[in-house]
């Protein structure tokens, strides 16, 4: 996830008809400097998000990125440009529950991801270790994603759902630390990013972008007027939040307006953007790189892609197991 950044006044980002500005998307593709290569993969089931392993642990580990998907597989790739592997099996209670979000700790130390029926994980990615934090509050509902801020073993921990609540533990996720708290109208929760310890941004099912100050409550941002539905969120302050959705529908908020930018009709299902840099990913291999301007980039799948995450080597993750790398 994102690095903090200096935050607005919570008044500012309530203010209200702000101007939309249409960005300008180019439709030439990138060169070929730019171009994705497919990577073996050792599942075929759907990859639903993926990590990069930072700060201490990036040193004390071989492995450097990690991606979570269908029937609880976790999946590891060892250092620089080696081959990715499976590490778990059968998410974390060895049901096989399906996992659709993952993230970690700041410190790199501990890989969380959460899925299907209140499936929750932390992985300790030095030591081999897996907790067991599922149904929380005794919650089996559907989870989407998580975010966590602090280091391993002091973690607050934010889980969201199909329930529309976003449920949250200030102490690592320990059984009876869980609280709850319903931010819109009950739409399920799609994605959740965090920029501080308890401050960051949350999109639902009912085109409504959500932000924290405190990590227990959530106050409506946007957006006003849209028509389609939200996926992924980076959000990198208060004043500087990315949403991708439906329709190739992009839209940065910058502390006084929301920004639309139109890539096309591929559905977008995650962005990851820092500064004049960044990428999109989303259905039928589409992909698209931001700096300054969003630009379709060629890739070598016409898979859906659920996830991408920057780095040395850029990876977008999705459907049937398949990896690309950058």
């Amino acid at each position: 996830m994102s690095a903090p950044t200096t935050a607005t006044r919570r008044s500012v980002l309530k203010a209200t008809g702000a101007a939309i500005a249409a960005a300008a998307v180019p439709a030439t593709a990138a060169a070929a400097d730019e171009e994705w290569t497919s990577v073996e993969s050792p599942t075929d089931s759907t990859l639903h998000d993926v990590e990069r392993v930072r700060g201490a642990a990036a040193d004390q580990v071989s492995a450097d990125a990690y991606a979570v998907g269908g029937s609880g597989v976790v999946l590891e790739r060892s250092g620089g440009d080696g081959d990715w592997r499976k590490e778990l099996d059968g998410g974390p209670s060895g049901n096989g529950n399906d996992l659709y979000g993952s993230d970690m700790t700041d410190d790199g130390k501990r890989l969380w991801f959460v899925g299907a029926s209140g499936a929750i994980g932390e992985y300790d990615i030095r030591s081999g270790v897996l907790n067991d934090r599922s149904a929380p509050m005794d919650v089996t509902n559907n989870f989407n994603d998580v975010a966590v801020t602090g280091e391993a073993g002091d973690a607050n921990v934010y889980v969201g759902g199909d329930s529309g609540k976003m449920y949250y533990s200030f102490e690592n996720g320990e059984e009876g630390s869980w609280d709850s708290v319903t931010p819109g109208s009950g739409s399920n929760v799609n994605a959740v990013d965090c920029f501080g310890a308890r401050e960051g941004h949350i999109v639902d099912g009912n085109k409504t972008v959500f932000e924290t100050d405190d990590g227990s409550t959530w106050d409506k941002v946007g957006l006003a007027d849209a028509n389609e539905n939200f996926y992924g969120v980076d959000s990198d302050g208060f004043d500087d939040v990315w949403i991708c959705g439906g329709g190739g529908m992009i839209h940065h908020w910058d502390g006084a307006e929301w920004t639309p930018a139109d890539t096309g009709d591929a559905s977008l299902r995650d962005i990851e953007v820092e500064g004049d840099e960044g990428w999109t990913v989303g259905g039928s291999g589409a992909v698209y790189r931001y700096d300054g301007t969003w630009t379709e980039t060629e890739t070598p799948t016409g898979q859906n892609l659920n996830a991408v995450v920057r780095g040395g080597r850029e990876i977008a993750v999705g459907a049937g197991g398949t990896i690309i790398e950058h």
